[in-house]
């Protein structure tokens, strides 16, 4: 799927120098770097998102004596 995206001036040079000095296309280094870190930006957003509600008590924890006993049974 084609997407288009717009990078810093420092960021495109540094990708067009990383691409050239290796030999391998822009694409491929935009690919792995979505592809790598995808995960790990998901996981921040949910984060943010869980503690967000946590703060605004439209959710709550649960102690982990609680979890870990409910798990033993």
């Amino acid at each position: 799927m084609p997407t288009t995206v717009r990078l810093s001036p420092e960021a495109e040079n540094r990708l067009n120098r990383l691409a050239k000095a290796t030999g391998r296309s822009k694409a491929f280094y935009l690919r792995r770097l979505v592809e790598d870190h995808l995960d790990d930006l998901e996981d921040i957003y949910l984060a943010e998102q869980r503690l967000e509600e946590l703060r605004a008590g439209r959710s709550h924890t649960v102690k982990a004596e609680d979890v870990w006993g409910d798990l033993a049974d």
